[in-house]
């Protein structure tokens, strides 16, 4: 159940063949985290994440060498009511203070078709690392941008995780455990 959608990624196309990997810089302007979890069975409550930092090594010939590196602050949610951001904040669920950030760090990928792939990484929340798993999608790569003339790839990934394996569990069942994720990115090669 915990897969992870931190879209991270790297993957798998269909370009030229190079002799290692590629580093892409996430853009994050267009790089995105979207969470979702019932709410009481009345609702399904939205929020995001933004602010990213990382660094994806592509690898074009062999996409199962390629890797991700992905971080962002967690006082970036914002779920469209400042209390209830507040709420989150607080010691009730993340307990967050100035500078904590979510990580993700890939550890495996597995190429599941043309343009599909699984990333396997660390998901670290509150000083806790899980297991994740990214179902993951390379929507397109570019050798030149079309507004920078940079070459540039995209992805969308999603998955569900569990927050109380982080340690995030108030009113749970009430509140559901499970949190859907979707991500989008964007990330181009350095000037």
């Amino acid at each position: 159940m915990n897969r992870i959608l931190l879209a991270a990624a790297f993957t798998f196309g269909t370009t030229a063949a190079l002799a290692a990997p590629e580093t892409y810089e996430l853009d994050p302007s267009h790089s995105q985290v979207v969470f979702a979890y019932d709410h009481l069975g009345f609702s399904t409550t939205t929020g995001m994440f933004s602010g990213f930092e990382g660094v994806i090594e592509f690898d074009a010939e062999n996409p199962t060498n390629s890797s991700v590196r992905v971080s962002m602050p967690l006082m970036s949610m914002f779920t469209g009511w400042e209390k209830r951001d507040e709420h989150f904040m607080s010691n009730d669920f993340f307990g967050t203070q100035e500078g904590d950030l979510i990580t993700f760090t890939s550890t495996g990928i597995e190429v599941t078709g043309e343009n599909t792939a699984l990333i396997t990484g660390d998901l670290t929340i509150r000083d806790t690392t899980r297991s994740v798993v990214l179902d993951t999608v390379m929507n397109k790569k570019v050798d030149a941008h079309p507004m920078n003339n940079l070459p540039w790839i995209g992805f969308d990934a999603t998955t569900t995780l569990l927050r109380s394996d982080f340690g995030v569990d108030m009113a749970v069942p009430f509140i559901s455990d499970e949190v859907e994720l979707r991500i989008s990115i964007e990330a181009g090669k350095p000037e």
